[in-house]
């Protein structure tokens, strides 16, 4: 049960979803994938078999979620995870193409977004390891620290290939994976010449062309309020993919203060800021993805610095004391729904 309860906080959707406008509402395939719920709404199914389909995107999922799961004893990761060796290691094509991605974020970020930061996510009591969640002592939280950093994990490309340089380096994908599954669907539903789609994996979404009544997919930006759910804003979404981080809703309490499961991989300890969600758009959902992460790792200051600088659109949620404040870079702008 602890496990089934942990997995479920992790990956619970930080968005929710308005992805068909009122009347049609197209075919609609759900089910489970990477500890969350998925969703793929389709504007012009017409003639395709709706039962291979989902068949067909379950089997997907599946494969992905058994080459990077830390939760999966067997997946791929798992066992990159339990080498100790010093040379290179062989890997698929999806797990170097989910890794590389991720060291090029980490690079960029400088370190805010960092797949090595598993040995802390586990001392937290955020991974899959489980247990009681803790405030392990600051000696633990440096000599853990000490065994992550993204510089240590080295990439080849042919052959697909990684070298840790500590044997004990242990890699978690959880801030990037879920992207790059709602790609390789989209990526499946164009190959069935699919044009007209919106795929959700526990709140990363990627849209293409018109929705079901023939607008743009309608995305709503969650209010980040932990006992219910309410939209802060909506964007229309033609042709690109949306992410969105937070930290209001997976966190633990002791003596008072509150521990987000988002972890800076730079200090090793939660974050302390007052950012609370960031969603970043992007062609790729899983860039998306790990730079929303980041964003959220480094605060509304330097994220929003970030974001400027690097012409990203990204969307900022804000608490103070009286509530929460908006704020959004100037390439966010044309996505906002002018009705909100």
């Amino acid at each position: 049960m602890r496990l089934q309860t942990l997995l479920f906080l992790l990956f619970v959707p930080f968005i929710l979803l308005q992805a068909c406008a009122r009347g049609h509402d197209g075919t609609r395939l759900e089910g489970v994938t990477m500890g969350t719920t998925y969703s793929v709404v389709i504007s012009d199914a017409a003639g395709t078999d709706r039962e291979t389909l989902h068949k067909e995107i379950q089997q997907r999922l599946d494969a992905i979620n058994g080459t990077m799961s830390t939760y999966d004893e067997d997946s791929e990761l798992s066992a990159v995870n339990r080498s100790q060796e010093s040379g290179w290691l062989k890997i698929s094509d999806s797990l170097y193409t989910v890794i590389s991605k991720a060291v090029e974020i980490s690079h960029l970020t400088g370190g805010a977004f960092d797949i090595t930061v598993g040995p802390l996510v586990n001392l937290w009591g955020f991974g899959p390891d489980g247990g009681d969640f803790k405030v392990p002592d600051a000696e633990v939280v440096h000599e853990t620290l000490l065994k992550t950093g993204y510089r240590k994990l080295k990439i080849g490309l042919s052959p697909p290939s990684i070298r840790k340089a500590d044997p004990d380096l242990y890699l978690d994908l959880s801030g990037i994976a879920k992207g790059y599954a709602v790609d390789e669907i989209g990526k499946y539903l164009e190959s069935r010449n699919i044009g007209n789609y919106m795929v959700d994996i526990g709140g990363e979404v990627r849209t293409r062309g018109n929705n079901p009544d023939g607008h743009a997919w309608h995305i709503g930006i969650e209010k980040p309020l932990t006992r219910k759910r309410a939209v802060q804003r909506v964007v229309r979404l033609h042709d690109k993919a949306m992410a969105t981080s937070g930290d209001y809703r997976n966190y633990f309490e002791r003596d008072g203060l509150r521990y987000s499961h988002t972890l800076d991989p730079r200090t090793g300890y939660p974050i302390r800021h007052n950012l609370a969600s960031v969603s970043v758009l992007h062609d790729s959902t899983m860039t998306a993805d790990a730079l929303a992460t980041a964003l959220m790792v480094m605060g509304p200051t330097d994220a929003l610095a970030f974001a400027t600088r690097n012409e990203l659109p990204a969307f900022f949620i804000i608490k103070t004391d009286d509530g929460f404040i908006v704020q959004h870079t100037d390439e966010f702008t044309p996505y906002l729904n002018e009705e909100d």
